[in-house]
């Protein structure tokens, strides 16, 4: 054994130990829709009828949706109920009061002139947190209790770039919290503290109070060092104020959030159940277990003893995909599955690529060592396994940092799905395949390794030679047929678009007994509702969520509940606004739109503007099309359906880039034979990638039928979406990025 095959057996062996050890002592947080959470209901609380319009909610829900993305809570819910009220769903999350404070604070941060101590503590405005009299000077007791006279805010929190809660044991400062100031404010404080520098030291109106909610947190002296008239340059400050970390990080919060446009009230909080049900997470275990097993399997039968190597491996990207996600403290939910869905989906593609390539080694090269070949396999597939990854992991890196809500988490679950699945495949993998071939039977036996053979696809390609970039334009016409069929049923047939796009109907129901959520579930699919979002909140209590409905339709759900019980009174009917706000469905877009550009670029970069192009066009004929047949379907476009597309962006993309790194190898290897036509060269790329293709697309196949078939009607949508995602992007990347990449080519000469 070599040094470096030692060196990677003990690194894998590490992974894998520390992989479990994390899984076995850090629990995975599940999302409100796999385990429950906490629901708070908020109520907006306008001063006057100028900030009681629309916009203001509105704006109202923004901001918490950025205090609740600065909480680290993954995907959580926040919609508009009614004209004033807003629904917070926070999964994972057990303290219903702790958030609420958070959420509820107004957060309005300003910066004052300290005009000197006030004779009557009892002044209007003196009580701590009590809204002081505009018409005045404000009065407010410091930290100590003394009140302050204070001049007019000079800066406010809109002047503030960053925020950050700092540690400095040296200073004495203990916990504290750094400011940012930006453009214009930079000045404004240097003129607030450079007019407290002209007042001698110990003058009470040479502080700066820092006020946050009519409290002052802090109201320091200006240094003596500090020049009267000039004031502090640089444009920062430092609020000290006997902080722990907790209640520094939840400063730094709602500085960094923003101020809410109008106060809110917290109306209602606590914990509902999840809107899945225990059956529905059962059978997606079931449906997991199943389709894992089955691949493992298929991978088994195709490549025999290495194939046995690779299910392991593919044991151990769960494992380790499990325990990064424990370590990372982050949330899983329905959406979030998806990211991994597309990783076992990479994982098993970056097995069959070296495998596939291990035997057109064995087979090129007048019988080998088992061992020399897959070598050469691992070296040959290396670029095609780092370039489709990395271009996965752009668009995971976008999705995260430009989204939010369940797009940001499936940027989370996708990126940690991602390097897993390079891990298991590139460090385990070749671990333990360097055992298996390094042993001397093996040597007399190589069939067994499951690589001494070509497989039946490739002998079956060999055997016909089809050509399949003769007639590059038929391919071409096909996929633009598939447009317009698809471009027609959005025409004609139009979106169904789910409740987190349209907003619908929240109805509460108090009932005599206990009511089984999964009953209702069910009762209500009976009646017409299969897309009812149903949960359980207390013991006698339960919630649902639809679309629109009509009187007559309100009654039927009424009725369909009722008839679970002995009896069920409504406690609550109100119209619910869209989860998926303006500002979240603005950034998704822009997220993908980047993610895309930026995709478009590397593959420029690594291959050619030319082939860069063609992929992202063969992403966008996906999008249509998978957007199509669900319109013809009349199935719901929601939030899972919008994660299940960008896991077929994915999906297409890396299968376009396995086509074009054997395109670019045979290019590099024609050299200066030019009379080569490049359809032939592309043809004989799709025709050498083609079994990794559909072993790649069977094994994908095989754990979405088993999501489809087992995953019970919760998951029903979301298996059809990738299944028929899986199949337009396997098309795509062989018979419409390929194709225009060759005529676009013969074009320009």
């Amino acid at each position: 054994m070599t040094r470096a095959q030692r060196i990677r057996g003990l690194l894998a062996l590490a992974i894998v130990a520390l992989s479990l050890y994390v899984a076995m002592s850090v629990p995975v947080h599940l999302g409100l829709d796999l385990r429950g959470g906490t629901q708070i209901v908020l109520e907006t609380r306008p001063a006057d009828d100028d900030d009681a319009g629309s916009d203001t909610v509105d704006r109202t829900v923004e901001v918490l949706r950025g205090r609740v993305d600065a909480l680290g809570v993954a995907e959580p819910t926040i919609v508009r109920s009614g004209s004033d009220r807003i629904v917070v769903e926070l999964p994972g999350v057990q303290d219903p009061g702790e958030a609420a404070e958070v959420l509820g604070r107004t957060a309005r941060l300003s910066f004052h002139h300290v005009l000197g101590t006030a004779a009557d503590a009892t002044a209007p405005g003196a009580t701590a947190g009590a809204r002081p009299d505009r018409s005045r000077p404000p009065v407010l007791p410091d930290e100590s209790g003394q009140p302050l006279r204070l001049d007019a805010a000079a800066l406010t929190g809109k002047d503030v770039e960053e925020a950050a809660a700092r540690f400095d044991p040296q200073s004495g400062a203990g916990w504290h919290v750094t400011v940012e100031f930006k453009d214009a404010g930079r000045d404004r404080w240097a003129g607030l503290t450079g007019e407290a520098a002209c007042r001698p030291a110990g003058d009470p109106a040479r502080r700066v109070a820092i006020v946050l909610d009519d409290r002052i947190i802090s109201s320091p002296q200006v240094d003596p060092s500090v020049s009267c008239g000039t004031g502090i340059s640089g444009g920062s400050t430092q609020i000290n104020g006997a902080f722990d970390d907790g209640e520094a990080r939840e400063l730094a919060l709602l500085v960094n959030g923003g101020a809410l446009p109008v106060p809110v009230e917290t109306v209602e909080q606590r914990i509902v159940g999840p809107t899945l049900g225990a059956q529905a997470i059962t059978a997606s275990v079931r449906a997991a277990a199943v389709g894992s097993t089955l691949t493992a399997l298929f991978v088994i039968v195709a490549y025999r003893l290495l194939g046995a190597l690779a299910a392991v491996a593919l044991v151990c990207y769960g494992l380790i995909s499990y325990a990064a996600l424990a370590a990372l403290g982050a949330t899983l939910t329905l959406p979030g599955l998806a990211g991994f869905v597309l990783a076992i989906g990479m994982a098993v593609d970056a097995n069959v690529l070296v495998l596939e390539r291990a035997r057109e080694e064995y087979a090129a090269h007048h019988r080998p060592t088992p061992r020399s070949a897959l070598a050469a396999g691992f070296r040959g597939a290396l670029s095609a396994i780092a370039d489709s990854n990395i271009t996965t992991l752009i668009a995971a890196g976008l999705l995260f940092l430009l989204a939010s809500g369940p797009v940001r988490g499936f940027g989370v679950t996708l990126g940690i799905g991602v390097l897993a699945s390079m891990v298991s495949a590139l460090v385990i993998t070749r671990a333990l395949a360097d055992l298996a071939v390094a042993r001397p039977g093996l040597r007399r036996r190589p069939r067994l390794t499951g690589i001494a053979h070509t497989g039946a696809v490739r002998d079956r390609l060999a055997r016909r030679n089809p050509r399949l970039m003769r007639h590059p334009r038929r391919w071409l016409a096909a996929s633009a047929a598939a447009l317009v069929l698809a471009g027609a049923g959005i025409a004609l047939r139009g979106l169904d678009f789910g409740i987190e796009f349209t907003g619908g109907r929240q109805v509460e129901y108090a009932t005599a007994t206990p009511v089984d959520p999964d009953r209702a579930r069910a009762a209500l699919a009976e009646a017409g509702f299969p897309h009812a979002v149903v949960q359980t909140s207390g013991e006698n209590r339960l919630t649902v969520r639809t679309g629109r409905l009509t009187v007559a339709q309100a009654n039927a759900v009424g009725a369909a509940v009722g008839d679970l019980t002995s009896g069920a009174d409504k406690l609550r009917d109100e119209t619910i606004g869209p989860s998926l706000g303006k500002e979240l469905r603005r950034g998704a877009l822009i997220a993908l739109a980047v993610a895309l550009g930026a995709q478009l670029v590397y593959l420029a970069v690594r291959f050619r503007l030319l082939l860069g192009t063609t992929a992202v066009a063969a992403l966008a004929h996906d999008v249509v099309i998978l957007v199509g047949v669900f319109a013809w379907l009349g199935k719901p476009v929601d939030g899972v359906f919008l994660a299940a597309l960008l896991t077929v962006i994915g999906y297409s993309v890396n299968d376009s880039v396995v086509v074009f790194d054997r395109l670019r190898e045979l290019t590099r290897h024609a050299g200066k034979e030019r009379e080569t036509p490049f359809r032939d060269i592309a043809g004989r790329a799709l025709q050498q990638t083609l079994p990794r293709t559909v072993n790649t697309g069977t094994g994908a196949a095989l754990i979405l039928t088993a999501l489809a078939g087992f995953g019970g009607d919760s998951l029903t949508d979301f298996a059809l979406a990738l299944l028929i995602g899986l199949a337009v992007g396997t098309y795509s990347s062989m018979f419409t990025a390929t194709p225009l990449a060759v005529v676009l080519q013969e074009r320009r000469r």
